[in-house]
């Protein structure tokens, strides 16, 4: 067994950031897949595991099985505990700050107010059109996100070296094509996710490589 056990759907976007930081680290984990459609986040086995009843969930083997629902915090953990390879964090205060202020734009303005959970209760109060919802509120997203990158921007969001705020863009790109959302309005964006999508660690991040993927969705790199 691998030190590291990920709870995992192949389309949560917070999944996504984990396995793109294990890839980057060379880390090995256990996928165990959850069907978000299904459900299954919601039983009973499941919520005593993660309280939150989400994805991912991070069960760390080697610190006493220690679980971490929360994405971030998981790859902070990650960080920490693997400091030697494809560090996510720059060593100093200013350009950290930086890093974690644009990953933030996407983890709290952006991805919770468009997961899954809340367009199901959206749909349930109001009868609104949740596509519309979801759209609107990640152009309002990506759009921050450009504005603020301009003035860090090199290959990456931090120069040329991927940082948390890569980890975090990412996944939510792979969450605006499946809204047909063009990045033409966000050059800096639409540079740094073409210059990500080279690498083979986010490559094998992808939805539509998972394998809980739907075949018909399936691509390769």
């Amino acid at each position: 067994m691998s030190d590291y056990t990920l709870y995992t759907y192949f389309r949560s976007s917070c999944s996504g950031r984990l396995r793109i930081a294990f890839n980057l680290k060379g880390l090995e984990f256990t996928p165990i897949y959850i069907n978000l459609l299904k459900g299954e986040q919601a039983s009973d086995a499941h919520r005593a595991l993660n309280p939150s009843a989400t994805v991912p969930l991070l069960v760390a083997h080697r610190d006493g099985d220690l679980r971490i629902g929360q994405s971030m915090a998981a790859l902070e953990y990650l960080d920490e505990k693997h400091p030697g390879t494809a560090a996510l964090l720059p060593a100093d205060a200013k350009p950290r700050a930086v890093a974690r202020a644009l990953a933030n734009i996407i983890a709290c303005d952006v991805q919770p107010v468009t997961n899954l959970r809340i367009l199901k209760r959206l749909r349930a109060i109001s009868g609104a059109n949740a596509e519309e919802w979801s759209i609107e509120l990640i152009h309002d997203g990506l759009r921050a996100y450009e504005d603020t990158v301009k003035t860090s921007a090199g290959r990456y969001s931090l120069g040329d070296s991927v940082t948390i705020a890569d980890v975090t863009l990412m996944p939510a790109v792979w969450g605006a094509e499946r809204f047909n959302i063009s990045l033409d309005p966000y050059p800096t964006v639409k540079k740094i996710a073409a210059n990500l999508s080279e690498l083979p660690a986010f490559q094998k991040a992808h939805p539509f490589v998972q394998e809980d993927c739907p075949e018909e969705l399936r691509v390769k790199f």
